[in-house]
């Protein structure tokens, strides 16, 4: 999020500094933004002139139609947070049966509902994914799903090949 608030930011003063010194190329510019849209003649130009008006209408026109760019409302903090929450609570999931067989002693397969517990995780974040993009359900929990494996596998060989390494 930081790093796009600096983006735009550097973006932004780009198209001020193009407008100060190159402002009939940018005024070119958002008359073939509007041409594009079928805008054209008397029409064409009355918005072309209205949007260049302001400095600050015309660099937000260019800064969306142009850059496709748009402020982000993403405070890095609470952004950080949240992943940090997230990445805790989801990555309890595969402990829970172990600090339940610690505290139970459980008579059950460890490892296997470890793996349970951490595919049915998976599948409720991409079924949130997919709540919040509005994409394909099981498309989303699948992909999700997917990736978790693969890391999952990948850490599992890092931590073998570590231990090997150690030992």
């Amino acid at each position: 999020a930081k790093t796009e608030d600096e983006n735009y930011n550097k973006a932004l003063k780009q198209e001020y500094w193009e407008i100060e010194h190159l402002p009939e190329i940018e005024r070119q510019e958002i008359r073939e933004i509007y041409q594009n849209k079928g805008f054209e003649g008397d029409l064409l130009e009355q918005v072309v002139d209205k949007i260049c008006e302001d400095k600050d209408r015309w660099v937000d026109d260019m800064m969306r139609m142009e850059l496709e760019m748009m402020p982000t409302e993403k405070k890095p903090l609470s952004i950080g947070w949240m992943t940090f929450i997230s990445f805790n609570a989801v990555g309890f999931v595969p402990l829970v049966i172990y600090v339940s067989n610690l505290i139970w002693e459980l008579d059950a397969p460890l490892f296997v509902w470890s793996s349970v517990l951490t595919a049915l995780a998976f599948m409720g974040i991409g079924y949130l994914k997919a709540k919040v993009t509005h994409q394909s359900l099981l498309r989303s929990m699948g992909e999700t799903l997917l990736l978790g494996v693969i890391a999952a596998v990948l850490a599992y060989v890092a931590g073998d090949l570590l231990a090997a390494w150690l030992a």
